[in-house]
């Protein structure tokens, strides 16, 4: 399974159900990197990303993007592929 890292903030609804789905799919184990609690970490976020949103998910070396992309990415069978690298 690859490895997934989230970059998320402890109230964010759309990172919870990003979470859920990754469990849905047999991700047991999501690095979280909470932006809420280490503000400096946003900016990392957003260097990386170029986006300012959480939640920002990585599968692998892979930037998946939101919830919506990888909810698109489930829709349009790549999901579970993507995991199984």
């Amino acid at each position: 399974m690859a490895k997934v890292i989230m970059y998320t903030t402890g109230f964010c609804p759309y990172c919870k159900m990003a979470e859920n789905l990754l469990r849905a799919k047999g991700v047991e184990n999501i690095e979280k990197i909470r932006i809420d609690l280490e503000p400096k970490l946003r900016m990392e976020m957003m260097d990386k990303t170029g986006r300012r949103t959480v939640p920002q998910i990585y599968i692998g070396e892979k930037h998946v993007g939101g919830y919506d992309d990888l909810t698109q990415l489930d829709k349009e069978g790549e999901l579970s592929a993507l995991l199984a690298t």
